[in-house]
């Protein structure tokens, strides 16, 4: 076994509790059963199996494909729930248990119970990407600079391969604290931003309360209802240029889905956004500081287009690493056939595998 994947306690009596879980979540009108959390993940098992009902206690609708929302409060003792909560999935089963409320994470229940389930977003392929590269990660984990990033990568890395939440245990979800981290070190002053995927604008707005002093501030949103929104919250701030478009290693136009947060470049999307290099969008006299990236997926080819920039200016970076399998090891090691002489930080934001970045500090 790696030494880089995390080793939990009583790994059979784990795996027995989730086969019973699931063979009483398959008798039939036996059980009162329910899945927990809207989502891509909960729509699967809705899909697949009679279920009961919703649990969300955060909305105030009444029904989700097809089937009636409860709150947790309403759960009778001889509930079975399937816990699919995104972002949040520690904290619903601490409060299912807390409810004597018998439970079982959706990426158990995907691993046992025999239905075939999507895997884990973003992770699909992940055991076979690890096992193939082993040296690269090893290589990325020795470069990581202190040890609370090699302790969520051993964490997240454990998590991709085998789906236990127990590896996930002390994370928080966090994602207003997402992008800065004190180790930036940003100064008040005459800091210039680049926000590549700006979406509504609350990470400018973060950044401003940071450094008021700034130099200047880009923006680079290719969704048009991102955009708009951006603009309106941006308004009333000073130098600040909004750009309806997104990166990439090339000037193109692309297919884009339109999803809120998750908007991403897609064969099938239903509009055409426009994208090109930052080198040729910015002119030599912009001397970035801090660069940050969020753009599902996209960030190879927005880094491939970014070379003159981050030679030139040799910027802070703050890159997201979670959406491709792989991605914690060929983003820095793009990044670093730049230039090598950036320090690497690792952070993590939710209570699964969403929002993971990684930190590139300037060494000289």
């Amino acid at each position: 076994m790696s030494s880089l994947l995390l080793k939990n306690g009583n790994p059979e009596e784990k795996k027995n509790k989730a086969l019973d879980f699931c063979r009483k979540f398959l008798e039939r009108n036996r059980y009162k059963k329910y899945v927990m959390g809207r989502n891509v993940y909960s729509e699967n098992v809705i899909s697949k199996l009679n279920i009961d009902g919703v649990i969300d206690d955060f909305t105030t609708e009444k029904l989700f494909q097809g089937c009636p929302i409860l709150k947790t409060k309403d759960l009778s003792k001889n509930a079975l729930v399937i816990n699919a909560v995104g972002g949040k999935t520690l904290t619903a089963s601490s409060a299912l248990n807390k409810l004597d409320i018998q439970n079982l994470d959706y990426f158990s229940f995907r691993k046992y119970s025999g239905i075939d389930l999507p895997s884990v977003i973003f992770n699909k392929g992940f055991c076979k990407e690890f096992k193939k590269h082993e040296r690269e990660y090893h290589w990325i984990y020795e470069k990581l600079e202190d040890d609370e990033s090699k302790i969520i990568f051993k964490k997240l890395v454990s998590f991709r391969y085998d789906n236990d939440i127990e590896h996930l245990k002390g994370f928080e979800s966090r994602e207003k604290e997402q992008y800065f981290e004190e180790l930036l070190k940003l100064n008040k002053a005459n800091e210039t931003y680049i926000d590549v995927g700006g979406y509504d604008g609350f990470n400018v707005k973060q950044f401003v309360d940071r450094c008021p002093d700034y130099q200047g501030i880009y923006v680079l949103e290719p969704d048009r209802d991102n955009y708009k929104v951006c603009c309106q919250n941006l308004k009333y701030f000073r130098d600040v240029s909004i750009l309806n478009k997104g990166l990439s290693d090339e000037k193109a136009k692309l297919r884009f889905t339109q999803q809120g947060s998750g908007s991403a470049v897609s064969s099938s999307g239903e509009i055409v956004i426009e994208v090109d290099r930052l080198d040729d969008i910015l002119d030599g006299s912009v001397k970035p500081t801090f660069i940050k990236m969020d753009i599902e997926g996209a960030e190879m080819a927005a880094i491939e287009g970014s070379k003159r920039i981050i030679f030139e200016c040799h910027p802070r970076l703050a890159i997201c690493v979670y959406h491709k399998p792989g991605d914690f090891w060929r983003l820095p090691e793009a990044i670093l056939k730049i230039r090598s002489d950036y320090r690497i930080y690792l952070r993590h934001y939710t209570e699964t595998i969403y929002e993971t970045v990684m930190f590139f500090m300037p060494s000289s």
